[in-house]
């Protein structure tokens, strides 16, 4: 049986969010143990500055497709002809393993072994967000029907943390308990320039769930100066001014993002969903201190390393920032705290998760090949 650092793993991708860090990330450190491995986007094109994320690392290669994301097509149209353009690419590539970055492309017939990582649904973002009835439409049930489907079509699923695996479980009645994966980055720590008073947060600023919005509201009440930086719509990827009192970025390089991080002393997330929060993760690692909404997924990474607020309370969050800003000594303490949390989510442990889930998957599918063909599995 082929070891899993040698895998052609075949693995999808698209690049609205947080889902292309992961996977590009993920890819780089599997190419550089060995694997093969082929990312394929569904959704929008990837930029320029994401393609170049993947240029000139070993065992990556790129590969775009114009199917439609699940979320916008819940009524499954596209499902078919998904299938027939991910079955050929799948074919070309030879692909030993399939790991798709959503639910639904899962329920169709793969003759390799295959894991869903869960990373948001419809679902349990509109709960979050309180707007369930928008998405009570016979096409949604559709959408809820294939996203179930791919979670028990594929041999193993996954989660990057214990609360959204739960969340996802409740949601769906996924089999099994599915698995805990936490996210991990590499890159720059905190610069040796001195922090900056400025208050950073980062995110699409057309998704509700981010929860932006909160920040334009307090930012007339904080002295220091609050930038945030993500597209403020689909289809809008700048702001040419800055808006509701808060300097808005639009969608810088990834590049510069981390610059930001490394110059801000405190990073705010007033997210009312968040699987993870991976752009978190790279603000700890530079160093800002981190004051996140009260949520369980950041309570599971963050706890004793951040504030934590109620992201429906205007007062609440004003009256944390308002503190963090008049207190040097406790701002410093925070921000060693949540460097040092960071050092707990490294990439190099997340690919090592997934390279044992991946040869336990392979070598699973070679003795039920064996049995197949009339076999004992050794």
């Amino acid at each position: 049986m082929k070891p899993a650092s040698r895998t052609r793993l075949m693995m999808t991708t698209d690049a609205v969010g947080g889902v292309w860090t992961f996977s590009a990330g993920l890819a780089r450190a599997l190419g550089a143990a060995g694997s093969e491995v082929l990312l394929v986007t569904i959704g929008p094109r990837p930029t320029d500055a994401q393609r170049d994320t993947l240029r000139g690392h070993q065992g990556v290669r790129l590969t775009e497709t114009d199917l439609l994301l699940e979320w916008q097509d819940p009524a499954g149209v596209d499902l078919s002809h998904a299938h027939t353009v991910l079955s050929a690419i799948a074919n070309r590539f030879a692909a030993d393993l399939i790991h798709f970055n959503g639910y639904r492309e899962a329920s169709l017939d793969w003759k390799v072994p295959t894991i869903v990582v869960a990373h948001s649904c419809v679902n349990s973002w509109a709960f979050a967000c309180r707007e369930s009835d928008a998405f009570a439409g016979s096409e949604w049930r559709v959408y809820t029907s294939n996203v179930r489907d791919g979670l028990c079509s594929a041999d193993a699923w996954v989660a990057p943390t214990c609360s959204f695996r739960n969340l996802i479980a409740r949601h769906y009645g996924a089999p099994g308990t599915g698995l805990a994966i936490w996210n991990g980055v590499n890159g720059i720590g905190r610069g040796s320039e001195p922090k900056r008073p400025v208050i950073l947060s980062a995110g699409r600023i057309w998704d509700k769930a981010k929860n932006l919005s909160v920040l334009s509201s307090i930012a007339a009440e904080i002295d220091w100066p609050i930038r945030i930086a993500g597209s403020s719509s689909m289809d809008q990827s700048s702001c040419a001014v800055p808006t509701g009192g808060c300097e808005c970025l639009g969608e810088i390089s990834h590049d510069e993002l981390l610059r930001e991080m490394q110059a801000a002393a405190i990073f705010v997330s007033p997210a009312l969903y968040e699987p993870f929060g991976l752009s978190v993760l790279e603000a700890a690692r530079a160093g800002c201190a981190l004051l996140l909404s009260d949520i369980p997924t950041f309570r599971e990474l963050w706890e004793g390393a951040a504030v934590f607020f109620d992201p429906h309370s205007l007062e609440e969050l004003g009256q944390y920032l308002r503190s963090l800003c008049g207190d040097e000594v406790r701002c410093a303490r925070l921000q060693r705290a949540a460097a040092d949390r960071a050092r707990r989510y490294p990439l190099q442990n997340t690919a090592s998760r997934y390279r044992e889930l991946y040869e336990s998957l392979l070598v699973t599918d070679g003795d039920r090949t064996r049995i197949e063909k009339g076999g004992v599995p050794a």
